[in-house]
């Protein structure tokens, strides 16, 4: 451990380098509520999506590295604002007239479309809490109503109405004078409809508590800020539940980073020192458009564990958070060869070298073993050649490349079989198309087919490899990348494809022979 924390304080492993911001802030004391606080925050205004769990995956890499590196607690509270009015119904849920008729409503007030909880919002607390349980992260649920209406808010709030005029000040400076004409910071829950209003405010008493207005039809009311009967607008909120938690560190996505000043001016208008920040970059669709939870777009965390381990969503968000990365299907396989390729790394490495690992990050110190004899690139290319439809078929290819291996023993391998099953069957196999070959090609791979029946030495990897790289070369393909998607378009009916020796290897050196003959031939 000394060795690791040592190394710790001069890593450049984004992690490391953030909660070395953090430590800084207690370089003089210690905190007084006796921890250091971490903070997600999540809007359930529609299914939860990707960018939702990079926010607590990431932030939980900074925390580990944290107690890497000092003796301080720490916690980690994810927070819902789900006593925000639903403004918009989103595209992607049943029921879309159910939701139009609760517009403006809380919503944990607006009734759930699928129709299994209590409200809209239950449900997606649900559905995110399910997410975050299911990579094991450790942290608190707080729901925004529950806080505002079990008085936990109170205080805050009250000190919101002391400090108006100030807070006022600092959001007035970022709103259009058509905005800034009927803006507050409060925001009343109609004692009627249950509706939140946005309407101005008459008038704020900081010696009682309450505020004044007219709703929408002029009828004047009077309500108290505390007790759930009053929420504070979305930004003054950011900045007034930093103050409230006494949050140390938060990150948000880029289309954040203009407010962070009025966070940090509210928090501090409220007596608090602001929080440490880290903005990320955003995760776009397949056509380069940022993913929304209202649309929809994107990958969800399920449909990303039907095709992959969750690790390797977990490696996926390490890699390069400040540079906007798509997020679509075809990214799963890099990931997981990838996030495997690291793991196999990690034994031999240096303590400096381990720290600056994702997996380190992603395991928090505690890194398994890689049981992934096969790469999940190659397994594509093999259920494409076998048409395997499920991974007992893959398996009798498995067992003759490694006869050691088996399911129990490999579980790794295992699931990734089956992983590559399903993945091929939804997204390789539409796409497949098969050309015929050039001459020159024909030729090749008839040469190619002649030597492999011939081959009686070693069928591993790089015997084959060599085989097939000879053939290239004396059938005078001087870019032998031309030889190598030759192979791939006329027998997988892809462009690119995997180390081919490899791919004999564990196909079977007479499997490939057939395969040849098949694509020359046109059958395939």
């Amino acid at each position: 451990m000394p060795d690791l924390r040592d190394a710790a304080m001069s890593s450049k492993a984004w992690p490391f380098e953030e909660a070395r911001r953090i430590l800084k802030r207690y370089e003089k004391k210690p905190p007084e509520k006796g921890y250091v606080l971490f903070e997600t925050g999540y809007g359930p205004s529609g299914l939860p999506h990707i960018g939702t769990f990079g926010e607590v995956a990431r932030t939980t890499m900074i925390r580990r590295a944290f107690e890497l590196i000092s003796d301080i607690p720490t916690r980690l509270i994810c927070f819902s604002d789900d006593m925000d009015g639903m403004r918009k119904v989103p595209e992607n849920v049943p029921n879309q007239a159910l939701l139009q008729a609760n517009l403006q409503r809380p919503l944990t007030v607006v009734p759930d479309p699928f129709e299994q909880y209590e409200s809209f919002g239950h449900h997606n607390n649900a559905m995110l809490r399910r997410f975050l349980d299911t990579f094991g992260f450790q942290y608190d649920f707080y729901s925004a109503s529950e806080f505002y209406a079990s008085g936990q808010f109170d205080e805050i709030l009250l000190r919101c109405a002391e400090k108006y005029d100030e807070l006022m000040a600092i959001m007035l400076k970022s709103l259009r004078d058509e905005r800034a004409a009927t803006y507050s910071i409060f925001l009343p829950i109609h004692p009627e409809t249950g509706r939140v209003l946005y309407v101005p405010i008459k008038h704020v008493d900081a010696a009682n508590g309450t505020i004044t207005f007219d709703d929408d039809d002029g009828v004047e009311y009077t309500l108290p800020v505390t007790g759930g009967k009053v929420k504070l607008q979305w930004k003054p909120d950011f900045g007034a539940r930093w103050a409230a938690l006494g949050v140390d560190f938060e990150m948000y996505g880029k289309d954040h980073s203009t407010n962070t000043p009025i966070y940090d001016g509210i928090c501090r208008a409220l007596g608090v020192r602001a929080p440490e920040h880290f903005t990320y970059e955003l995760f776009l669709d397949d056509s380069g458009q940022k993913i929304s939870k209202s649309k929809g777009n994107g990958l969800s965390i399920d449909e990303w564990l039907t095709y992959a381990a969750s690790e390797s969503l977990s490696y996926f968000m390490y890699q390069k958070p400040k540079t906007a990365k798509r997020l679509w299907w075809d990214v799963i396989p890099k990931a997981v060869d990838e996030y495997h390729q690291q793991l196999r790394a990690y034994p031999d490495q240096t303590p400096e070298q381990k720290l600056n690992n994702p997996v380190w990050h992603i395991h928090g110190g505690n890194v398994p073993e890689s049981k992934m004899l096969v790469p999940f690139s190659m397994l594509l290319n093999l259920a494409s050649a076998a048409g395997a439809e499920d991974k007992d078929a893959m398996w009798g290819f498995i067992k003759r490349y490694a006869p050691d291996a088996s399911p129990k023993d490999n579980p790794d391998m295992d699931a990734a079989a089956g992983y590559a099953v399903r993945y091929y069957n939804d997204f390789v196999k539409p796409t497949k198309k098969f050309r015929a070959p050039t001459e020159q090609e024909k030729v090749a791979m008839q040469d190619l087919a002649t030597r492999l029946r011939a081959h009686d030495g070693a069928a591993d990897d790089d015997a084959l490899q060599t085989i097939v790289f000879a053939v290239g070369k004396d059938h005078g393909f001087e870019n032998l990348r031309e030889w190598f998607k030759a192979l791939y378009e006329v027998l997988l009916g892809q462009s690119q494809g995997p180390r081919f020796g490899g791919f004999i290897a564990l196909y079977g050196v007479d499997e490939t022979v057939t395969l040849i003959e098949n694509g020359i031939n046109g059958t395939l």
